[in-house]
């Protein structure tokens, strides 16, 4: 393999119901940065039906080509399908990097190309950079349950490839007079090519907004000793804020609320504007989750709890009585 052929970072896009998920232009941010550094450019490949005119929207968030594979029958993922498409632009246009949200479908989608293009993929980064040569990226993510952080490297094969958990990097700012090219292309797949039948979409999580897209989040700890505060004191406080519930994992194995709600290095990585840690000792796994915060407020009793030596604002007292008056007093200020 002539390493020197493969050019260009290409961000593999992700979109549902003909929206572009957040991920894809967090990743576009940061492929620009590793472009700059070592001298390429930025590409993004965008699949589904009726998905052209969301092109724009990446070049305005950093692509400078944006390969769009419109097909009615990409209208929904497929595992496969969607694998043949990549590995087929990997063989036309040797990009060097392929950057994948770890979203579902990115956990799915990222193995099976790499497995298919027999090269190396780093899992969960959380850290993108390039190494000293120039034009090696250094993958970063957790390791040994977040207690070290690992450095991967793929120096001899290409693409280079990693997941991305969402919210670890910044949304950029979106450039309305920014400027690309927009490149169609044809999938070439058969009826062989789709292992699997989509049968019916359900939705799960029921309403309100998910953590992952909330710009408040309120989260209980194990020191809410029970499922109540969840759907109490906390949702309250998340309601009059306009934001959502998040949980420690040893809340959501207590059984205290879904999995949907965790956060932490085996659940979700959020990035609110605020979040509120409630009866959270801050364990290195549930810090891992919440660290792309802005502003971080902790309320426990245990004032040597390691959350304090994280979080922007720190309350010791008890978060059953605390909470109750945030509350209260937040819906006083806003009448």
């Amino acid at each position: 393999m002539d390493l020197a052929e493969y050019k260009g970072i290409y961000v593999i896009a992700e979109q549902f119901e003909g929206k572009l998920r957040n991920v894809s232009f967090e990743l576009l941010g940061q492929a620009r940065v590793l472009a700059d550094t070592i001298g390429d450019e930025v590409g993004a490949i965008l699949i589904g039906k009726d998905v052209k005119p969301l092109a724009q929207e990446l070049i305005a968030h950093g692509a400078h080509k944006v390969y769009v594979y419109d097909d009615p029958k990409l209208e929904n993922y497929n595992t496969t399908a969607y694998a043949k498409v990549i590995c087929d632009f990997f063989h036309e246009e040797k990009p060097n990097v392929f950057l994948v949200g770890a979203t579902n479908i990115g956990r799915d989608l990222g193995p099976r190309i790499a497995n298919s293009l027999q090269t190396g993929l780093t899992a969960d980064c959380t850290g993108l950079a390039v190494d000293d040569d120039g034009k090696t990226i250094v993958w970063t993510r957790p390791a040994l349950g977040g207690n070290i952080m690992a450095e991967i490297i793929c120096p001899d094969n290409r693409p280079q490839m990693g997941t991305v958990r969402p919210n670890v990097f910044k949304k950029p700012e979106a450039d309305p007079n920014a400027k690309g090219e927009v490149i169609e292309k044809t999938a070439n797949l058969s009826d062989a090519d789709f292992m699997t039948k989509f049968v019916e979409l359900i939705k799960m999580g029921g309403e309100g907004i998910k953590i992952e897209e909330a710009d408040v989040i309120v989260s209980g700890g194990r020191g809410m000793n029970g499922p109540e505060p969840f759907t109490g004191m906390l949702k309250d406080l998340a309601d009059v804020l306009g934001g959502a519930v998040g949980a420690s994992r040893a809340a959501v194995d207590a059984g205290w609320i879904d999995a949907l709600h965790q956060v932490g290095q085996t659940g979700k990585t959020v990035g609110p504007k605020i979040y509120i840690a409630c009866g959270i000792s801050g364990a290195i796994q549930h810090l891992a989750g919440m660290s792309g915060s802005d502003c971080v407020i902790a309320i426990n009793k245990d004032e040597d709890a390691p959350i304090f030596k994280v979080c922007d604002y720190g309350i010791v007292g008890d978060a059953f009585k605390i909470v109750p008056l945030l509350t209260a007093a937040i819906k006083k200020i806003k009448g």
